[in-house]
């Protein structure tokens, strides 16, 4: 017997509810064995960022060969890279396997709206990774920032998935979170074969929204992996999110905001 694998390549975050932590229980949650390389340490909470400790550039390469020479992988989740230097590395030494399925959350902006990496780094993203994945997960203000230009509400998602995908050559998953509907709609354009899909939800008024991002990135990396086509991996994706948040609504952790409920299928 053989599991399916993924790698996730991000940072960690000691509050669990992100990064590494929250990319583990998800790929775990939808059924693949997870292996990580850490990019950077956090000191985090449900309240937010208190510190951030960068990892050596030789030891995030060191974790990757070492699980990819060992191991392998099916798929690879990539989340923040913090600087221009580790998003070259990461891109070079990955560029040494034959990884077919690279699903990268480009992470570049926060909840509240900070910019989380440098502008060298956004453009390292763009030229050597981002054409280098199979598919993106950006949320708006992230897709407005890999455009140049601001984003106009939900009839023209479609439209930016599409240019994206242009631009990049690769399948994109436009998270529609940051809008204000009552229905979200995140967008899939699936670049392999000119389709287009909807991905419906209700809005869940929850303070318990933390990683979800990281989590919705992981879950499409773990569908791919168990060898999905890219369409039913968004579905089965957005649908394992949609539950999560759901089912984390009415947790109390923390003062702040909380993770989603990963293993709610498993907790019933």
């Amino acid at each position: 017997m053989k599991y399916n694998r993924v790698l996730t390549i991000a940072g960690s975050d000691s509050g669990g509810g992100a990064g590494i932590q929250a990319d583990i229980k998800a790929i775990s949650a939808c059924g693949c064995y997870a292996a990580s390389a850490i990019t950077a340490v956090t000191v985090q909470n449900t309240l937010g960022v208190q510190a951030v400790a960068a990892l050596p550039i030789e030891i995030i390469e060191g974790q990757i060969q070492a699980v990819l020479d060992d191991i392998g992988t099916d798929a690879v989740k990539i989340g923040m890279l913090h600087s221009a230097e580790v998003v070259a590395r990461v891109a070079d030494v990955l560029k040494k396997y034959d990884i077919k399925n690279i699903v990268l959350d480009p992470v570049m902006v926060s909840t509240s709206g900070h910019r989380l990496i440098e502008e060298e780094a956004v453009e390292s993203l763009k030229q050597l990774l981002i054409p280098y994945s199979r598919v993106i997960t950006p949320n708006i203000p992230e897709a407005e920032i890999l455009l140049g230009c601001p984003i106009e509400g939900q009839p023209s998602l479609p439209a930016v998935a599409r240019e994206l995908a242009s631009m990049f050559g690769v399948s994109v998953l436009l998270k529609a979170g940051h809008l204000t509907d009552d229905e979200l709609i995140d967008i899939f354009y699936d670049n392999e074969n000119d389709e287009i899909v909807e991905l419906k939800s209700k809005r869940v008024y929850s303070r318990n929204t933390h990683g979800t991002g990281c989590t919705l990135s992981s879950a499409m990396a773990a569908m791919l992996a168990r060898g999905m086509s890219l369409v039913d991996a968004a579905r089965s994706a957005k649908d394992y999110i949609n539950g999560a948040i759901v089912a984390g609504a009415d947790y109390e952790i923390g003062g702040g905001h909380g993770p989603v409920n990963h293993f709610y299928e498993l907790w019933k």
